[in-house]
């Protein structure tokens, strides 16, 4: 078995089909993870952007046994509290245990205010608020049960300052660092650590489609708003592997007393 820096663990990773969820997926097993790997893998609702496909997700699936770690995948909704719920438990059953949770998957509509519809607002909160709630109460009760562990719930800098033209995605980032610290509290009796992660933009397919075109056209009409997408650290943009080093720092038991904690690979975009 690998010893790596956090050989002999079980982590569930939601939207692991690609992006970032992907990358969590191949960084936490080069380092002995074992993968419970759950996608919607189908058309997400709402979005401007590709939506990740059934291929998609049998590809984490070979670059995780590439590494030599075993993984379980799951096409599931995470809306769906019963079936990932089921999934998380048929995976846990066959790797024998769980030691962190990812919530990662989430989906970001950006229009501004007024062209806000109700249908995006619903959308945006239940995946990104009530899938996240659902990926902690499938997991948590397995990482109790394994004595402790960790839980990462993946916000964004839009959790931690206002971004503009995107209501709901930062109403939801929001929820989701609140989330993390009422989780932290009631869990902390367990050993498990419960932190929220906020990057700045990074490289993933929620950049494609009319994505970027739905962002320019918001900040045409009020250009003033223009530079609080500016990074501190002169990059446009991240990786999804960037984003894994800290997911893999909180998982392992090198954060073993870092919890209730906002961590942000955000290239200082909080800063401005």
């Amino acid at each position: 078995m690998s010893q790596g820096r956090v050989a002999g663990k079980v982590a569930l990773v939601t939207g692991a089909a690609r992006g970032m969820g992907r990358a969590h997926c191949v960084r936490l097993a080069a380092e002995g993870a074992d993968v419970i790997a759950v996608d919607v893998a189908g058309p997400l609702p709402s979005v401007r952007y590709d939506s990740a496909t059934p291929e998609d997700l049998a590809e984490t699936v070979r670059l995780v046994e590439k590494e030599g770690r075993r993984i379980v995948s799951a096409r599931l909704d995470v809306r769906d509290l019963d079936a990932l719920r089921a999934a998380v438990d048929d995976a846990v059953e066959q790797l024998g245990r769980l030691d962190v949770v990812v919530a990662n998957a989430g989906i970001c509509v950006p229009a501004p205010w007024d062209e806000v519809s109700p249908e995006v607002f619903a959308d945006t909160l239940s995946v990104n608020v009530t899938g996240v709630w659902n990926t902690v109460m499938a997991g948590a009760p397995h990482l109790v049960a394994a004595g402790g562990g960790s839980i990462v719930l993946v916000s964004s800098a839009a959790g931690l300052k206002v971004q503009p033209f995107m209501v709901p995605y930062t109403t939801s980032k929001w929820a989701v660092r609140g989330m993390a610290k009422a989780f932290a509290v009631e869990l902390g009796r367990h050993h498990v650590r419960v932190n929220s992660l906020h990057p700045t933009g990074v490289d993933t397919p929620m950049g494609t489609g009319d994505m970027q075109a739905a962002v320019g056209k918001a900040i045409a009409g009020d250009q003033r708003l223009a530079p609080m997408f500016t990074n501190l650290i002169p990059v446009e943009i991240t990786r999804p592997e960037d984003v894994s080093d800290s997911v893999l720092f909180l998982a392992s038991d090198e954060s073993r007393y870092v919890t209730a904690h906002e961590l942000a690979p955000d290239a200082g975009v909080t800063e401005f």
